[in-house]
């Protein structure tokens, strides 16, 4: 499909970035970041990670012309009635990093037992091609809030994250470990078998 032969990967975390090209380096599709190409920052102003990855994704077609793929991700936490959820890159503002992010999440959850501090990532993926179709898919998984981070691996939130099935933070685990099981690679499998059937000679050109 003439349309896919390239794939912008529409984010400027780098973390993210290689995470989602290693997921997807086994299609027939030449994938390509923001090494190769530019775009401008969609503004984030959906109230679900659906809105917002169709945003970033829609913004990247149309700067560039590219089949574009972006995601929303975020963290929800039961006790905090699932925030910090869309908002979790910009938990503790708008130009927050992620030791602020995860510092307030602690403050937050300070005094809250264990048993209580259950949480789940949530991926949501969207790709928009050239002639405006779009595909989103969904993935999450679950784990429990640490009282402190655990491990220097992953981004974001993944220190504080414990994975049951992993004995370990995301932060403690190998990468090819946690992208078998993350949040993000759930989304990805759901969007990879959707893409492969946009690739069969039945999808045209």
């Amino acid at each position: 499909m003439r349309q896919l032969e390239k794939l912008l990967v529409a984010t400027n975390n780098r973390g993210k970035r290689e995470e989602i090209q290693a997921l997807l380096a086994d299609l027939p599709i030449e994938i390509v970041g923001g090494d190769h190409v530019a775009w401008p920052p969609a503004v984030e102003t959906g109230e679900t990670y659906a809105e917002n990855a169709l945003l970033k994704a829609r913004a990247a077609v149309s700067a560039t012309g590219l089949a574009a793929l972006a995601d929303d991700s975020g963290l929800e936490v039961d006790v905090l009635g699932g925030e910090p959820g869309v908002r979790s890159a910009r938990f503790a503002g708008p130009a927050a990093d992620d030791a602020a992010n995860n510092e307030l999440l602690l403050a937050r959850l300070a005094g809250v037992p264990a048993a209580a501090r259950t949480a789940r990532f949530v991926c949501t993926m969207a790709l928009v091609l050239p002639d405006g179709r779009a595909i989103v898919t969904r993935g999450s998984v679950e784990g429990v809030i640490l009282a402190a981070a655990r491990g220097s691996g992953g981004f974001g939130y993944d220190p504080l994250f414990y994975y049951a099935p992993f004995a370990a933070t995301f932060g403690e685990a190998a990468a090819a470990a946690k992208n078998e099981v993350s949040h993000r690679s759930r989304a990805l499998r759901a969007m990879a078998e959707r893409v492969r059937a946009l690739l069969t000679p039945e999808a045209g050109a």
